[in-house]
């Protein structure tokens, strides 16, 4: 029987072209060719799987064999011995310049500014003139003054005039009544008469007494009268506005034709304080100052020292100043006077230090860094600041103590030690190392870089970074119960 799908030819037997007919694909073939592929990857599938999972099975036999021998591995850590700070220490603190002497120099005189003599930036002289102000109400004052004193001296000189002929008069009133005397004890006269005479004589008398209290009342006037004129006269001398020491103006606060106020300086907006201001804005305790002098020729830097190093400063002390203005050269300093006290608020002793400053190069204002060596009787101890922990129970360091006799048989060498956390009181940060104040005695060893194996009471293997064995520490054999290592012998390695 022929395929529905094969192919039928007819030739005709007039030589036409052949007839070709196609039928239906046989549908046989495409199943058994359709299993043949899906059991075919079949196979390829189950032959990786089974591949894949022999190696999960060989790599889970090797981590679990790799992490039963780190089970029972001793970790290594590396451990440095405390050291103690050198007993001299640099103490380095941030201060500002400024003068040791600067005067804010007022208006006392009111007026308008006459003149300006000087500006910023001028060295000026003791008792050299820096301003004129004119003050024509203070020039009639002391006018007025002046002729008030000079009637008040005439007044004087017409009282004592007056008294002189007061004196004439009591006398001749004396004389008289010593004739009229002896003729009333005689009867020549009538007591009448001489009671007349006595009643001149005493007359005379009491106008001599009042001639001498207007006298009085005229000195203290004229007194009174050139108290004010010297009064006004030393008012009028502060028109001349002058220099009280030799130094340098730092501040000019007004110009020519300001109105100047006898309790300050210019009134309105000065020149310090406005668009294109030649100074800074005064400072002063009542502000509004006319110039502002300062000495230079020696400086001073006031410093706040902490109170862990107070007991280290001593007057007389050498300091060495730094300027970032002048970062190769330094300045030698030296400590005038301390405050001789802590400040509540900031826990810091004010510290005065005097530069010389002879060639005028500091100014004041200028930001520096001084530097002092300060001797400490009991120095902190020194730790490398990655071996501190933080947590919740502050920080902490691991220090390394002898093995209990139970943990004996844990051990895998004599060299094994114990872990003991410690809390640990901090004071000075150098970045790589930490001062330490609390918390450690000076001969414990700690763990640099503790890990998360690091627990109290864990047994590690130490491995020394540095030879800081003390073999003159004193040693007893109770050691281990208070926590004490036995010093671990030094060794090269890493962990």
């Amino acid at each position: 029987m022929r395929d529905m799908g094969e192919k039928e030819h007819r030739v005709s037997s007039a030589g036409r072209d052949p007839v070709v007919r196609e039928g239906p694909p046989p549908r046989g073939g495409s199943v058994r060719r359709a299993v043949l592929v899906l059991g075919f990857l079949l196979i390829v599938f189950s032959g990786l799987f089974v591949f894949g999972y022999r190696h999960y099975l060989r790599r889970q036999r090797v981590v679990e064999a790799a992490a039963g021998a780190m089970e029972g591995r001793i970790p290594l850590v590396n451990v440095e011995r405390v050291r103690r700070a050198p007993a001299m220490a640099e103490l380095t603190l941030p201060g500002n310049i400024t003068p040791v002497t600067e005067v804010y120099v007022y208006a006392r005189a009111s007026g308008y500014v006459r003149s300006r003599l000087v500006d910023i930036g001028d060295r000026v002289r003791e008792g050299q003139l820096l301003a004129e102000i004119e003050a024509p109400e203070l020039d009639q004052q002391v006018h007025q003054a002046r002729a008030a004193l000079s009637q008040a001296e005439r007044q004087l000189d017409q009282a004592r005039a007056d008294l002189g002929d007061a004196r004439s008069k009591m006398e001749l009133a004396r004389v008289t009544w010593d004739r009229y005397k002896v003729l009333v004890d005689h009867g020549a006269v009538s007591r009448q008469e001489g009671d007349q005479v006595v009643a001149a004589y005493r007359s005379t008398s009491a106008a001599v007494t009042s001639a001498e209290a207007r006298i009085g009342s005229s000195e203290q006037n004229v007194a009174a009268g050139r108290a004010n004129l010297e009064r006004l006269v030393t008012l009028q001398a502060f028109e001349k506005v002058r220099a009280p020491f030799s130094g340098v103006i730092t501040v000019r606060n007004f110009d020519v034709g300001a109105l100047i106020s006898g309790s300050g300086g210019s009134m309105g907006q000065s020149p310090g304080t406005g668009p294109g201001a030649l100074s800074a804005p005064s400072t002063g305790a009542q502000g509004g100052e006319l110039f502002r002098i300062a000495q230079i020729g020696v400086l001073r830097v006031l410093v706040s020292v902490p109170e862990s190093d107070v007991p280290g400063i001593r007057t007389g002390q050498p300091a060495i100043v730094r300027v970032q203005a002048f970062p190769e050269r330094q300045f030698e300093g030296r400590i005038t006077r301390t405050a001789s006290a802590v400040d509540i608020g900031s826990r810091t002793m004010l510290t005065e230090i005097q530069v010389q400053n002879p060639d005028h190069i500091l100014l004041p204002g200028m930001y520096v860094q001084v530097r002092m060596r300060n001797p400490r009787s009991q120095p902190p101890l020194i730790i490398p600041g990655s071996s501190v922990m933080t947590g919740a129970k502050g920080l902490r360091v691991a220090v390394l103590v002898d093995l209990r006799p139970e943990d004996a048989a844990r051990a895998a060498s004599p060299e094994s030690k114990r872990i003991q956390l410690r809390e640990i009181q901090v004071g000075r940060d150098y970045g790589q190392e930490i001062e330490v104040i609390g918390g450690l005695q000076g001969w414990e060893h700690i763990v640099v870089n503790p890990g998360d194996s690091i627990d109290e009471g864990a047994i590690v293997q130490p491995v020394s970074s540095r030879r800081s064995e003390d073999p003159d520490r004193p040693r007893s054999g109770n050691e281990g119960d208070r926590g004490t290592p036995p010093g671990p012998r030094s060794r090269e390695g890493s962990r």
